[in-house]
């Protein structure tokens, strides 16, 4: 083994329960462990980077990592951690959604070499599988007292659990043990909150086959201000650039308070502690300097994405806050610019009106319908000042005629003082 698997989860802050026996098994042989994913979205987000995180782990110590896109249990929904039933999903939209997940997967994990990667889809077992078939050959094997035992099913009964949701930990106990039995995996991995169906895995791998298998749990990650972890305004971070552009996914992390971004580089990076604890001792002599965040940004963002939306992120980053010229802006792509200005002010004026500005003050204040400037004295008081650049261009004459090259074919950038901006839009 490179690495012992346990403990390097233990220094990361990424080990929560553990089955007795589990430790031992890992350390005497190579062995092929799993965690599920249930593809009821075509991406993955952060909240699932702890889980691919433990499988990166898990690999790199020589262990045989195996990744189950839940394409049956998909279609059931698991109450752990739910106060409500969610919405069942279509084979169609679960196809789709597994052959976007399996791809995203693949860039952490290795398919290839001794130890490979394997993925495996519950469907392919499951579809063959008639109802009196489960009841008779894996229903009878635990009982009903068992299954109302687990908190996951405590926490529903007052607002009504469903026979479905109810039988969940049945189907993926079953999972545990069809990889147990054809793919030799003794060891399932989870979030806390699955510790319950897990160990039903192993109950059934002992009950039905006298076998013997191993659980193992991380951590639900929290933020030390108490706020939901990988969650915004705008709702999850998620590994798609479609969804999240790689400028916020790259803000997200780069915004992360000092207590928050200590943790996060132990459990999302595979940086090793030496050069961990070089970080946060560096870090704690010059915390302005927000050492930790970039590295952790960094880091993550080129694992998720590339280098090169890193190095576009960090551009896009030092227009809003920091020394940034026009160059910068028009070499921004269209994508990352439109993320980086969401929110901003906008006005929209059509080109010929553009055309006919007599110069920056007019098109300041009365052209953008004073939604800039609300008089023009004001435009031209600021504009002698040296507090408004078009384009990150700073003005000193108030009478210039405006002539700027346009970013991305139809926008100027407008900047009133040090954090006010305003998109103008040319439109035909």
């Amino acid at each position: 083994m490179k690495v012992n698997f346990i403990n390097e989860l233990r220094w990361r802050g990424m080990l929560h329960d553990l089955m007795p026996g589990t430790e031992e098994q890992l350390l005497k042989e190579s062995t092929a462990g799993y965690i599920g994913f249930d593809p009821t979205a075509d991406s993955l987000h952060i909240g699932n980077l702890v889980q691919i995180m433990t499988l990166v782990h898990f690999q790199s110590a020589g262990h045989r990592p195996f990744a189950l896109v839940g394409g049956a249990t998909g279609m059931v929904g698991d109450p752990s951690g739910k106060s409500a039933e969610r919405n069942l999903l279509s084979e169609d939209v679960l196809r789709h959604n597994e052959s976007c997940v399996k791809k995203q997967l693949e860039k952490f994990i290795d398919f290839s070499g001794a130890n490979r990667a394997e993925m495996v889809n519950n469907y392919d077992w499951f579809k063959g599988l008639s109802f009196l078939e489960f009841i008779r050959d894996v229903g009878k094997h635990l009982t009903v007292n068992y299954m109302m035992a687990k908190d996951s099913v405590q926490k529903r009964l007052e607002t009504g659990l469903s026979f479905t949701e109810f039988s969940y930990q049945l189907v993926q106990g079953y999972d545990f043990y069809w990889l147990y039995k054809n793919k030799n995996c003794k060891l399932q991995m989870g979030g806390s909150d699955q510790w319950g169906n897990i160990v039903t895995g192993t109950e059934l791998i002992r009950r039905k086959n006298g076998g013997e298998a191993y659980a193992l749990t991380t951590p639900l990650i929290k933020k030390a201000d108490g706020t939901k972890f990988g969650k915004t305004e705008q709702g999850n971070v998620w590994l798609d650039a479609k969804k999240t552009s790689p400028y916020k996914f790259y803000q997200y992390w780069l915004n992360a308070s000092d207590d928050d971004a200590a943790t996060f580089i132990k459990i999302f990076t595979q940086k090793p502690k030496t050069e961990i604890d070089a970080l946060l001792t560096e870090h704690a002599a010059a915390a302005h300097l927000r050492k930790l965040q970039v590295e952790l940004a960094k880091n993550i963002t080129e694992r998720v994405h590339s280098k090169e939306d890193v190095a576009m992120a960090v551009k896009a980053s030092s227009i809003l806050f920091g020394n940034s010229v026009t160059e910068d802006l028009l070499s921004l792509d269209e994508p990352t610019f439109l993320s980086v200005f969401e929110g901003v002010p906008q006005v929209t004026i059509s080109k010929s009106d553009y055309a006919a500005c007599a110069n920056v003050t007019d098109l300041l204040s009365e052209v953008t319908q004073k939604k800039i400037f609300a008089s023009k004295g004001e435009a031209r008081k600021m504009i002698t000042a040296g507090g408004v650049s078009i384009n990150k261009q700073k003005l000193d004459d108030s009478n210039a005629k405006p002539d700027y090259q346009l970013l991305q074919h139809r926008f100027l950038l407008a900047q009133k003082g040090k954090k006010n901006y305003f998109l103008i839009e040319i439109t035909e």
